[in-house]
């Protein structure tokens, strides 16, 4: 089977995508290793997920080329909390903030031609999905605001931000895989469930550490989880 060179580049990131991001999960919390195994993930997940929207695009399949601009925003905004101080925000918070208000409007509108639609579908695409994609960019924005608002984010409120959105975008490349496409896997991980576990396994890591950073003192300062800005 013929692949051409940009789609190689978006599977060969992908997969190392996934990979960084369970090494991240995996190490200890502001460790060196779990500071390499996030920029790896950081710059994986932008390359995947830059590619992956210009080939959607390419295709006309809009959904996949909004799932790929809005995991390279979250995993932009994710690393972009790591790698600050306390209390400082910049410019390209606004750019962030503007880009996921535009993402949610544009992906809300398909939901509702969608849902106006005979089939309840746009090209091809449920309504509800559109309606999933525009909740997580609206949320994100308004999180996005609050903060800039706030003059910035302290302690587990910062490690939070950081944690959530680098495991969502890890969740989206993780479901545009094993939900997606489980054809691509042996049938005793589709019948056995095991792709669906895989699938969901970066948002039961979220939900792990999440509670961890914000309910326990494990925390509290912000600095035992992030790595220090060089």
């Amino acid at each position: 089977m013929h692949y051409s060179p940009l789609l190689l580049v978006h599977i060969c990131a992908g997969t190392i995508g996934l990979l960084s991001g369970f090494a991240a999960m995996a190490s200890r919390k502001g460790s060196p290793y779990h500071g390499l195994a996030g920029n790896v993930f950081f710059v994986s997940m932008l390359t995947m997920s830059s590619a992956g929207a210009y080939l959607a695009l390419l295709k006309h399949q809009t959904s996949n080329v909004f799932g790929g601009l809005l995991t390279f925003y979250l995993v932009a905004t994710a690393w972009a909390t790591a790698r600050r101080q306390d209390g400082e925000t910049r410019v390209f918070d606004w750019a962030g903030f503007l880009a996921a208000l535009a993402f949610g409007t544009v992906i809300a509108t398909f939901g509702l031609e969608a849902a106006r639609s005979a089939t309840g579908t746009k090209d091809n695409v449920p309504a509800p999905m559109y309606f999933f994609l525009a909740s997580v960019a609206l949320l994100s924005a308004t999180g996005d605001l609050r903060m800039i608002w706030r003059g910035g984010l302290f302690g587990t409120q910062r490690i939070a931000r950081h944690l959530w959105r680098m495991c969502f975008a890890w969740f989206i490349a993780s479901a545009s895989v094993f939900i997606a496409r489980p054809h691509l896997f042996p049938a005793i991980l589709r019948e056995t469930h095991a792709l669906l576990v895989l699938d969901v396994l970066p948002l039961l890591l979220m939900t792990f550490w999440f509670v961890r950073v914000r309910f326990t003192n494990s925390f509290r300062s912000g600095q035992s989880f992030l790595s220090t800005p060089s």
